[in-house]
């Protein structure tokens, strides 16, 4: 883990006495639905499921490809089963927050799925390139965005993966779609690639952005050992397995929260930026969709603790998969990525599909993001046996570079 996710850990503890006590009042409060009698300004967790979806709508008015916003119904559970979704014991109807944007006859489908904490908004500065070459489908995962948020019933590992996996499974055939390039981002680029290990046969070919899941706690690093072996640590640890998300702390402190997601949105993509810093208008937007997106019911935020421990580190990583791997793969990380592309590079060595490593320059974690042109660079190589006449005549784009 980096020095950049330890601070981060750090102020995640610092604050939590803070925001404990809002926890609790926002627990005793009417939930903040879009039908709730209490006005905006008078609830402690400001934010309704029609809150995100206009913010989604005001963030994406930035993007000039036309498109088209969805509710996907994947039903109240897989068809033929007694067993409802998540472990609900109702028939509620679920959704899969969908946006599709128009593109030229016979453009290869390119699919992209968000990482954790975010949805699929944050592809925002990629939309209009991408759709240029591909019909684009971005989806919030269930529990996420403008999804459907059901209460979070798993209580392992493999319930968890199914969680993702199935429903995005049964989007999949709600959209009637097959033989799609598959993009995920960070934690998506983990369900994307369990996904394509449980149903490779839709999937052309694999896009990992900063993909998390592929290294164990057995790859620790030393500072990271003695780190938390220290009190600090033990307590981070202690919130870890708690399942205490930065999420509740933007819902403690109820009506601050939007300020203090200001502060993170202006640090990390201005500030602190590594590439492209976002206009003003851009951040303005950006901070409005992510407090509601963050602000809104727990519901798939509550996998982290049994998808990783803490650190990051997979409880069943990627990495052991890595011989079973059925589709051609790309990874995209950026320079400054704090997930390391080593792991990457040990899988590729037991792969047996066609696999390739690129790294953009002047990008963090969120490369898409940071250097936009340097990322639709990379997605357009990777994909080039399906844009190109002549794919083996393709060079690595000036300013990228191959591990």
């Amino acid at each position: 883990m980096s020095l950049a996710r330890i601070r981060w850990s750090k102020r995640m503890a610092e604050e939590i006495r803070n925001a404990e006590m809002g926890s609790s009042a926002a627990a005793t409060v009417t939930s903040a639905k879009s039908r709730s009698l209490w006005p905006t300004v008078l609830r402690w967790i400001p934010t309704s499921t029609d809150h995100i979806i206009a913010a989604e709508k005001r963030l994406l008015s930035l993007v000039k490809t036309p498109y088209v916003q969805e509710n996907v119904n994947i039903g109240s559970g897989p068809p033929g089963s007694k067993v409802r979704w998540f472990g609900s014991k109702s028939n509620e109807q679920r959704f899969i927050n969908t946006v599709t944007f128009d593109a030229k006859d016979g453009a290869p489908t390119l699919v992209m799925v968000h990482g954790y904490g975010a949805s699929q908004g944050f592809f925002f500065r990629n939309f209009d390139a991408l759709a240029n070459r591909f019909r684009v489908i971005a989806i919030d995962q269930i529990g996420w965005g403008g999804s459907s948020r059901p209460d979070f019933k798993c209580k392992n590992t493999e319930e968890t993966e199914a969680w993702f996996i199935d429903s995005f499974e049964e989007w999949r055939k709600a959209k009637n779609l097959s033989n799609f390039i598959l993009l995920g981002h960070s934690f998506g680029g983990y369900v994307a690639a369990k996904y394509a290990l449980k149903h490779p046969e839709h999937v052309q070919h694999l896009i990992l952005v900063g993909p998390a899941g592929f290294q164990a706690e057995s790859t620790m690093s030393e500072s990271l050992v003695q780190f938390r072996a220290s009190w600090k640590g033990a307590i981070l640890n202690h919130l870890w397995e708690s399942n205490f998300t930065p999420q509740k702390i933007i819902r403690g402190l109820g009506p601050w929260g939007p300020n203090v997601v200001r502060k993170y949105t202006t640090a990390r993509f201005g500030t602190y930026s590594t590439g492209d810093v976002l206009t003003e208008e851009e951040s303005r937007l950006l901070t409005d969709y992510v407090y509601h997106t963050l602000a809104a019911k727990a519901s798939g935020e509550l996998c982290l603790k049994y998808i990783f421990s803490f650190g990051a580190f997979a409880r069943m990583p990627l990495l052991h998969s890595a011989a079973q791997w059925k589709v051609p793969t790309t990874f995209i990380y950026g320079y400054q990525d704090w997930m390391n592309y080593e792991g990457a590079k040990e899988a590729r060595k037991q792969m047996k599909v066609p696999c390739e490593i690129i790294r953009v320059p002047q990008g963090g974690h969120f490369v898409f993001i940071d250097n936009p042109s340097g990322f639709h660079s990379a997605v357009l190589y990777a994909c080039r046996r399906f844009l190109s006449l002549d794919p083996d005549t393709e060079s690595l784009p000036e300013g990228l570079s191959s591990a």
